[in-house]
C-alpha cells in the first residue's frame, strides 16, 4: 500500500541514517534530493521500496546485475556454497574454475588474481604495471573513474563529478604527481604525451567505454590507435573493464571492439551481484605478483567462495543463453526510441545494453563535453521518470543498464514514459 505524502517511510529512514552514516548513504551516488528511496526487496527487472512503490530498474546496482535481481540459478549456487561454508582463508577449487572461465572469455589474460573490489583491482593493476616497467607515471583519461584510491582521484567521474569534487580532499599532492591526465577520444594528445615521456610512463589506464561520465563510447578506430601508440612506445595498456567486462560481450570491450590490453581489471558482473574484483594479464607481468614475485597484493576476503560461486553461475548463464545478443538488442531499441523523441535536442549516448541521455544539443565525446550538459534538467527528468515508475541512475554522470530480466512490456512502459516526460524538458 502506498504511503500518503508526508508519511514516506524512506524520508524518515533517511533522516535517521543522516545521524549515523556520512550523508546518510554508503556510497555518494546513492544520495539524491530530497531523499533517496530505501529498498525493501527486488526481483527480476523491478525494485520495490519500503513505501510499497515498484520501479522498473535501469540502475541495476550500477551494473553488476546483468541477469536482473535474484536470478534463481545464481541464488541456488550461493545457497549451495553457503552449505559448504562462506569463508575459508585457503585456496578452493571454484577459484580455479572461475580463473579458467575468465581466461576463456578474455584471450589477453594468461593469469588472473581475484580481489574484493574494483578499486582494489585497479590499484593492484597500476602497482604491477609499475613493478614490471620500473617506471612511476600513469596516464589516465579525464573523467575515467578507477576507484576511490588516491592515485586516480584526479578529474574522476562517477560521484566525484556529480558532487563537484574531482580532486578529493585528503589526497596529498605527492600521491598524484605521477598521474597524467588526457582527454578521451583524443589520439593526438595521447600520442603527444606518451611519445615525450615514454621513459617515465608505466601504463595508460582507460575505460574503453567511459561509464562514469554518463556513458561515452570510443570513436571509430580510437581504441586501435590507443593500442598502437602504447605498444610502439613500450607503455603497458590497462583496460579498466569493471563495467564493460561481461557486459558488452563475454569478452567485454576487448571482444566487442577487437582490441586487447596488456592488463585487464574486472569486477561487478564477475561476482554475479556479490563483491569481487580481479586483475589479469600476460604471464610475464602477472608472475611478478606475490607470492610468485615481488609485487605485493593480499586480502582476507579475496577469492571469496560465495562471490566466486555466484560469478561462475552468472557467466555460465551468459554463455549458455547468449544473453549479450539479446540485451544489446534491447539497448539499441531504447536508444532508438530516445533518439526519435529527442529530435536532436539532446544527446543520446550508449553502446550494447548501456544508455544515457545528456541535455546538450552537441555531441558528448569526452569529460569536458559532459560537464557542459544541463545537470539540473537531468535531475528533473530523473524525478519525472521515478514518478512514472522508472528508476534511472540518479546522476547525469552514471550509466543506465538493461538486464536479461527486462521484458518487452518493461521496455514498452519505459518508452511510453519517455514520450510523456521528456518532450516538456526539451521544448525551446
Amino acid at each position: 500500500m502506498l504511503c500518503a505524502m508526508g508519511e514516506m517511510k524512506s524520508e524518515s529512514l533517511y533522516e535517521e541514517a543522516l545521524k549515523h552514516i556520512p550523508g546518510g548513504v554508503s556510497s555518494p551516488v546513492r544520495a539524491f534530493r530530497p531523499f533517496p528511496f530505501f529498498t525493501a526487496y527486488a526481483k527480476g527487472s523491478r525494485i520495490y521500496d519500503v513505501d510499497g512503490r515498484s520501479f522498473i530498474d535501469y540502475c541495476l546496482a550500477y551494473g553488476p546485475l546483468v541477469l536482473g535481481h535474484r536470478n534463481e540459478e545464481v541464488m541456488n549456487a550461493v545457497k549451495e556454497q553457503l552449505e559448504r561454508g562462506w569463508l575459508f582463508g585457503t585456496p578452493h577449487e571454484a577459484e580455479i574454475a572461475l580463473a579458467k572461465l575468465v581466461k576463456r572469455c578474455f584471450p589477453s589474460i594468461d593469469m588472473v588474481r581475484f580481489v574484493n573490489t574494483g578499486s582494489e583491482a585497479t590499484m593492484s593493476a597500476m602497482r604491477v604495471a609499475r613493478g614490471f616497467t620500473e617506471r612511476d607515471k600513469i596516464v589516465k583519461i579525464e573523467g575515467g573513474f578507477h576507484g576511490a584510491h588516491d592515485g586516480v582521484l584526479v578529474k574522476a567521474g562517477s560521484g566525484a563529478t556529480t558532487f563537484g569534487i574531482p580532486d578529493s580532499k585528503g589526497v596529498p599532492a605527492d600521491m598524484v604527481k605521477n598521474t597524467i591526465q588526457i582527454p578521451f577520444n583524443d589520439v593526438e594528445m595521447l600520442s603527444y604525451v606518451i611519445e615525450r615521456q615514454r621513459e617515465e610512463i608505466a601504463a595508460l589506464i582507460i575505460e574503453p567505454v567511459l561509464g562514469n561520465t554518463g556513458v561515452i563510447p570510443p570513436e571509430n578506430g580510437y581504441l586501435n590507435e590507443v593500442r598502437r601508440i602504447t605498444a610502439e612506445n613500450d607503455v603497458l595498456l590497462i583496460f579498466d573493464e569493471i563495467i564493460t567486462g561481461f557486459r558488452l560481450a563475454p569478452g567485454g570491450a576487448q571482444e566487442f571492439y577487437g582490441v586487447n590490453a596488456d592488463i585487464t581489471t574486472l569486477g561487478k558482473i564477475l561476482g554475479g551481484g556479490f563483491p569481487i574484483g580481479a586483475f589479469g594479464g600476460k604471464r610475464e607481468i602477472m608472475e611478478l605478483v606475490a607470492p610468485s614475485g615481488p609485487v605485493y597484493q593480499a586480502g582476507t576476503f579475496s577469492g571469496n567462495p560465495v562471490s566466486v560461486s555466484a560469478g561462475l553461475r552468472t557467466i555460465e548463464i551468459l554463455l549458455r543463453e547468449q544473453v549479450h545478443a539479446k540485451i544489446n538488442e534491447k539497448g539499441e531499441r531504447i536508444r532508438k526510441a530516445l533518439t526519435q523523441i529527442a529530435e536532436n535536442k539532446i544527446h543520446v549516448s550508449g553502446v550494447g545494453s548501456m544508455f544515457q541521455i545528456f541535455f546538450s544539443e552537441g555531441t558528448v565525446k569526452n569529460y569536458a563535453d559532459a560537464l557542459k550538459c544541463d545537470r539540473e534538467k537531468y535531475m528533473r527528468f530523473f524525478h519525472e521518470m521515478l514518478n512514472a515508475g522508472i528508476f534511472l541512475v540518479p546522476s547525469q554522470f552514471e550509466t543506465n543498464f538493461i538486464s536479461f530480466a527486462h521484458s518487452d512490456d518493461d521496455l514498452t512502459q519505459t518508452e511510453e514514459a519517455f514520450k510523456e516526460k521528456l518532450p516538456p524538458l526539451i521544448k525551446p
